[in-house]
């Protein structure tokens, strides 16, 4: 990465919310979204980086394929999947503390992630942690026990 575009990104977290609108202004070609500071900086460092140095398409395409594969079935037909209305939103992290340890758990688009490890169920993360049967979404507070209000 050259030094001038490297100065540009460093500069990004001290400009006010003007500069940064203008900013977005001249590199977008359009009025910017409503501001958030965070957003602003990201997206104005991956545009200068973007105009700098070009996108790899093909990069990109093989990507957005392995992406649409998942929801295609074996003839290349394009599958719904049904969503879990219980299942929390990718991206979502769990936290629980069991005996004065607190257990994290990052909801990922087919899975979770617990300590590394990928598991099909929150039950079964639930039961590593504890050593006994206990339903996932109970144990980490998305469900109520039955007969308990």
């Amino acid at each position: 990465m050259d030094s001038d575009v490297i100065g540009r990104i460093a500069a990004l977290p001290e400009l006010c919310a003007t500069d940064l609108k203008k900013l977005w202004k001249d590199l977008y070609g359009k009025e910017p979204p409503p501001f958030n500071k965070v957003y602003f900086v990201r997206r104005l460092a991956y545009r200068l980086q973007e105009l700098a140095y070009g996108v790899d398409s093909r990069a990109l395409e093989r990507r957005l394929e392995l992406h649409a594969r998942q929801y295609m079935d074996v003839q290349g037909k394009i599958t719904r999947k049904v969503v879990d209305a219980d299942r929390p939103v990718t991206g979502t992290r769990l936290m629980r503390e069991y005996q004065g340890e607190e257990h994290h758990v990052t909801v990922l688009h087919d899975c979770y992630e617990y300590r590394g490890k990928r598991y099909k169920s929150l039950t079964g993360i639930a039961r590593s942690i504890t050593g006994t049967q206990w339903s996932g979404p109970v144990f980490f507070g998305l469900k109520r026990q039955r007969g308990r209000s």
